[in-house]
Parts: C-alpha cells; structure tokens; sequence
C-alpha cells in the first residue's frame, strides 16, 4: 500500500495503529523452565536440583580429599573413600538407582559454600557443621553425624585439654572452620595458625610449627589412625552437628536427602556405614 501524501502525521499513525491490531498477532508465549513448566514473569523458575540430577544422569557431591574416615583420596589409585563418601553413594542410589552414578568434586572449609552457590555442585558432604551462620547461605539437612571439636597432640605433650592452652602456644587449624572461631574464643591468648586443608595442618603439626591441632574429634581419629604417635586429648568442648548442604530456598532437595537418610536409618544400613568407618555403632 503506498501512502497518500495527503495524510496528516496524526492520521498516518492512527491509521498504522488500525492495521497492526487486525493483524492478528498472537500472544507472546509464556516461557518454559528446563523441566518443561510454564513459567510466570520475564523468566522461567530455574529447575530443581533434583530435577537436574536426574537429567543430568549423575549426582555432583562435594566432599572432602583429605579427612581420613570421612573422604580421603588415594595419591596411587586416584580413588577416594570414607563415611561421607558413602552417604553420596547412598543418596545417588536413592535418586537415580545405581550408587556408581555420583561424581565427587574436591571441596575444602572456604571452597565449598561458593561451589554450591555456583552449582559446581548438587550438595555438600564434607563434615560440615550446622551454624546459624551458614543458615543464612545454604540449606541444611537433618544432622547426619554427631561429633566435637578437640585437641590432637604429639603423645607426651603437657596439653591435655583446652585449659592447658597458655599464651604463647600455636594452635593449627583449617581456613573457613568453626575450629579456628571457637578455639579463638576458648583460648584468645593463643596464636591460630591457619592452613588450606587437614593433610597441610597435620603435616605442620608433625614438624612442629605447632603445639596442637583442632577440629572436630571424628576427624582427628582419623590422623591418629595415620600416626599412632599422636593422641586426641581433652574430651570434646564444643558440640559440632554435621549436615549435608544444598542450595538456599531448594526445600524439594532437603526433603528428599532427609527422606534418604531416614530410610537408611531405618533399614540398618547408616548403622553399618558408621561401624565400617568410625569403628563403633552410633550413640542413640
């Protein structure tokens, strides 16, 4: 159509405006999540993480390389094994049927929130405790594994517990721990020394850059277990409830790990795992 020069700017405009509404356009399509429902506002909800685990074929856990008893890798084989280990297992069979069917990704204390929130991974297992301060970051499941925090020595050290840390000691923990806060607050005239991951910490501990190294009690079994010339002394002075995290607001994922959970305590099989790795059935 060609336009009459005699038409107003005005005109011409309205007239535009008439043809467009007797197209028939059709109304923009509400857009679809990537588990195929609809979805309101500008963009669609982001799916599950449970929904992209089964898509994906394979649950992503971020657990621990260097924890004995909980998730420590073989330098030779390359394989990694330990309680937390086999809790990813566990939660992939219940998931997607086959516990082979996980993926573990190296985490640390400082690492693992951010790998979280940035989806490099599904959930962490990582002897993890449950604070009010991670609260506000991340999701907690039920509490999977009760331990506490205290002191491992060179056998014959005059520290014997919590009250014997004097001014001038060093104490050695892990970057992004509870232990280094309480210790802190426990023994404020220490110096906290702080290393990247437990095997640096006890290797520094074993050359003495250090009078003790703290954490939690599981863990330091653990390091016990791998030189019988330390000790764990002191009984333990915090209480350090572990939990698996998952992403803030995922209340479909939290539900579904504590349902795997108490499906495993209910079957026998957490029981086994705990007796396997720590050496004795879990307290009632």
């Amino acid at each position: 159509m060609k336009w009459k020069p005699w038409l107003s700017g005005s005109a011409a405009a309205l007239l535009v405006l008439t043809i467009l509404a007797g197209c028939g356009t059709k109304p923009t399509e509400p857009s679809q999540g990537a588990g195929g429902a609809s979805g309101g506002g500008n963009a669609a909800a982001p799916a599950s993480t449970l929904a992209e685990i089964k898509k994906r074929g394979k649950l992503v856990a971020g657990v621990k390389f260097d924890t004995k008893l909980f998730g420590l890798k073989d330098p030779a084989s390359g394989k990694v094994e330990g309680f937390d280990i086999d809790m990813a297992k566990a939660i992939a069979k219940k998931a997607l049927g086959d516990e082979t069917k996980v993926e573990l990704k190296e985490v640390t204390s400082k690492t693992r929130i951010p790998m979280l929130q940035n989806g490099e991974i599904d959930i962490i297992i990582a002897t993890m405790t449950i604070n009010e301060e991670r609260k506000q970051q991340v999701d907690f499941t039920d509490v999977y594994f009760k331990a506490g925090q205290s002191l491992l020595v060179k056998k014959g050290s005059p520290i014997q517990s919590i009250a014997d840390l004097k001014k001038g000691m060093k104490v050695l923990a892990v970057k992004g721990s509870t232990s280094a806060v309480n210790v802190r607050a426990k023994a404020p005239e220490v110096t906290v020394l702080e290393f990247e991951n437990y095997q640096d910490a006890f290797s520094a501990l074993k050359a003495g850059q250090g009078d003790t190294l703290t954490t939690d009690n599981a863990i330091l079994y653990g390091m016990v277990k791998q030189d019988p010339n330390y000790q764990v002394v002191g009984g333990t002075f915090t209480d350090e409830p572990y939990g698996m995290a998952i992403r803030k607001g995922d209340k479909e994922f939290v539900d579904f790990v504590n349902g795997a959970l108490a499906d495993m305590k209910k079957s026998g099989e957490y029981d086994k795992l705990y007796e396997t790795w720590i050496g004795e059935k879990p307290a009632p």
